[in-house]
Formats: structure tokens, sequence, C-alpha cells
């Protein structure tokens, strides 16, 4: 039987690589707003600014997001919050920036909900899974008695 910790750790690794792709999408969109201007919607109002800020902090979030995504792959709890805050903060910009290019925008938000829901569920399992296992692992080292034996094997089937 496959243990909690290792049913979890695919999907992280997923969400992971899901989150440095929709950071690379969106250096790809930062720079096209940067120098390319031409290439969205003209006449487009922003919430603040114009579209080359907008592009600049596009592009810094996909920096962002292409380093927090390899740092998730590292499995530290610290690496999956950083990777839920830049995803958070991602989908806001691209919010904002929707007003230049909708279907976009719309695009990279939906990956990054995708990575929100995925590092919150599937990333908290895994780092519960492994606080669980060092949890039975110091159990184990009890009297070995009946009663040590009975309430692991309960754990064991409740797990």
């Amino acid at each position: 039987m496959e243990s909690r910790a290792s049913r979890g750790t695919g999907w992280v690794g997923f969400f992971a690589v899901v989150l440095t792709i929709g950071g690379i999408f969106a250096l790809i969109e930062g720079l096209t707003a940067v120098y390319k201007s031409s290439f969205f919607t003209a006449n487009a109002v922003f919430v603040f600014s114009d579209l080359r800020t907008w592009g600049w902090i596009i592009f810094g979030l996909g920096v962002a997001g292409v380093i927090s995504g390899l740092t998730v792959l590292s499995g530290s709890e610290s690496a999956r919050w950083l990777g839920v805050t830049v995803a958070g903060l991602s989908a806001l910009s691209q919010l904002l920036f929707a007003q230049a290019y909708p279907v976009w925008s719309l695009t990279i938000m939906a990956i990054d909900f995708l990575v929100i829901y995925g590092l919150l569920a599937y990333a908290g399992r895994q780092s519960a899974a492994g606080a669980a296992s060092a949890y039975d692992s110091s159990e184990s080292r009890g009297s070995g008695t009946i009663t040590d034996l009975n309430d692991r094997e309960r754990r064991t089937r409740a797990a």
C-alpha cells in the first residue's frame, strides 16, 4: 500500500511545473506588453498607469512564478506558501490586466487558480502525512506491549 506522503508527491511536482510554465507565459506576456504594445487591444483603460507599467509588473511576477515553481520542487513548506502567494498575486494582476487581452489573461488566471488549488490540497496532505509518519515512527519505539501494538494497528487502519 502506498503511503500518504507518496500519493501527493506526483501532484505537487505537476503543480510546480504548471506554476513554472505559467511564469514563463507571464514572462512572454510582460515582455510583449513592454516592447510590442500594438499587439494588445487599443485604448485599453487600466486601474492605474499604462500598458508598459503593467508589462513590467507581469514580467516581474513571471520571474517570481518561475523561481517559486522551481523551489516548490524542494518540498519545503515555505516554498509551497511562496508558490501560493505568487500564484495569487499573478491571478490578481491578470484580472487587472485583462482589459488589454482578455482571453490570454483568463487563461493565465485559470492556470494560477489550478496551482493554488493543487498546492493547498495536495502539498498540505504531503506535509501532514510526513508529520504523521514521524509521529508513528516515534511511537513505534514504545514499550512493545500488547496495548501499544493494538493502538498502532488501529491508527494504521484509520489512516
